[in-house]
């Protein structure tokens, strides 16, 4: 406490009634307590290491807002469905009245700059390890010879339309100034097995979603599979992971390429090895000596696969992949590893609905970017939740709801900061694991949701700068209008 009143001996007392030996004894009690103790049931999936303070520097002196407490309660925030800062600062207001704590500042500025001190390095690391808790919960997979598999995809999220935002992430050219959003393209790296993210790349609306893939690479292993939709089906992504020792599986792009059956070397019904030329230039999003050192062509193995549902009219993928042994590979197997790409592309739905992920709040590039890492890692410990119950349970991971997930860990959380004992805290605990496991998604085979919304608001569009536009006129001054017009002719 010493370095904290060192300039200001005369505000001791009115800063610390009580003294700063018993100042620091409330602060270490409180210092592990967050919002409904949730670290108690989420830390251990994160390092040990990775939120303590150090001796000097940013977080050094003892704070209200400690690191750990304003990692966990930015949290918190997201698994509230991204919640606003004066909630979590009630909730922290009451926390520490209950525990005989010091008065906490009506103000959300002093946990807003907590947030903002925050290292993004913290963040990149939670994201690593809530992955790998992640992936040792989950059963292991036996696709593809039980060779580790992952899916890339893409989205975009609207960000705060401020100055700084606007700078960072343009809204779309098409639009006026002033009547779009700042608009921040991702690109994110499933694991099939656990269905967390392992990493994500962020830039702005007008960057491809290829360079932020390139921008991946370097987090795959040699051996791994890569799984992407028909955007990433190009010849210079595939040659840059077969010089890595990496295959790829996605659909074909038949814009760019059209294979014809009646060539190639023919491996089975609806096989064939074909040999795909590098094209004459390269995308903007790859530097031209890269393309260069690239080879002058690679063999793929392309797979016309017939999709038949009772019910349904019969529909055809066409698959291209660097598996190129049909014994080793079969047909089926690749098929079923491509189809588990749509249960990931359903995450990107649960961070934009049920964690409030497609709208960022933050009012800079900096603090919407820490945003969405929250965002993530909130929805990795939420996978980490459920692969548990899955294992304890002997349960399907893919059966579990990522809703019910997040709604029953809100509830139970809740109980377990009121159950005195431990033993009351391990079975509300084993209740919710086993809520979470029997409580399954139905099986729903041949479900199809078009993306489409139905969205009626009653204001028109904004079409030009706000300050430049018009409401319509009410009905009765369009009347009158039409009334004098009519008198006119």
């Amino acid at each position: 406490m010493n370095n904290i009143t060192h300039y200001f001996p005369a505000w001791c007392q009115r800063l610390f009634p009580m003294g700063s030996h018993a100042f620091g004894k409330t602060l270490h009690r409180l210092r592990q307590a967050t919002l409904a103790h949730i670290e108690d049931r989420l830390g251990d999936f994160l390092t040990s290491q990775l939120l303590h303070s150090t001796p000097t520097g940013t977080y050094s002196r003892q704070r209200i807002f400690t690191l750990a407490r304003t990692f966990w309660c930015f949290l918190w925030q997201m698994l509230q469905a991204n919640t606003s800062l004066r909630e979590v600062l009630r909730q922290i207001q009451a926390l520490f009245e209950l525990n005989g704590g010091p008065p906490v500042d009506e103000g959300t500025a002093a946990y807003s700059q907590a947030r903002s001190k925050l290292p993004l390095s913290i963040f990149g690391q939670a994201l690593t390890a809530s992955a790998q808790a992640a992936l040792a919960q989950a059963p292991e997979s036996l696709l593809l010879q039980g060779r580790s598999i992952k899916v890339v995809d893409g989205s975009t999220c609207r960000l705060a339309d401020t100055p700084l935002n606007q700078k960072a992430f343009p809204q779309r050219d098409n639009q006026l100034p002033g009547c779009g959003f700042p608009i921040m393209r991702l690109v994110v790296l499933f694991c099939v097995a656990s269905g967390a993210i392992l990493a994500v790349r962020v830039g702005a609306f007008c960057v491809s979603e290829l360079a932020l893939c390139n921008a991946l690479l370097d987090q795959l292993k040699p051996q791994d599979i890569l799984i992407g939709d028909r955007y990433f089906a190009s010849f210079p992504l595939i040659a840059l992971l077969r010089a890595r020792a990496i295959d790829f599986v996605g659909r074909l792009n038949t814009s760019t390429r059209r294979v014809d059956f009646r060539k190639g070397q023919r491996l089975g019904v609806g096989e064939r090895l074909f040999t795909w030329q590098k094209g004459p230039v390269a995308g903007r999003w790859l530097k031209p000596s890269i393309f260069a050192a690239l080879p002058e062509q690679i063999t793929v193995r392309v797979l016309r696969i017939h999709v038949r549902q009772a019910g349904f009219r019969c529909r055809r993928l066409t698959l291209v992949t660097t598996l190129l042994n049909r014994q080793a590979f079969p047909t089926q197997e690749i098929a079923r590893a491509y189809l588990r790409r749509w249960h990931l592309e359903l995450c990107l739905d649960d961070l934009k609905t049920t964690l409030n992920l497609k709208h960022l709040k933050c009012q800079t590039p900096k603090m919407a970017h820490k945003e969405l890492l929250a965002g993530l890692i909130a929805h990795n410990l939420l996978c980490c939740l459920m692969a548990q119950a899955a294992r304890v349970h002997a349960r399907p991971l893919d059966r579990i709801s990522f809703k019910g997930t997040l709604d029953g860990l809100r509830q139970f959380t809740g109980a377990l900061a009121q159950a005195r004992t431990r033993k009351t805290r391990r079975k509300l605990w084993d209740l919710f694991l086993r809520t979470l496991a029997f409580d399954a998604v139905p099986d729903r085979p041949g479900r199809r949701e078009p993306r489409a919304v139905k969205l009626i608001s009653k204001y028109d569009k904004l079409i030009r700068p706000r300050h430049l536009q018009r409401d319509r006129p009410g009905r009765n001054v369009r009347k009158s209008k039409s009334n004098q017009r009519r008198r006119l002719i």
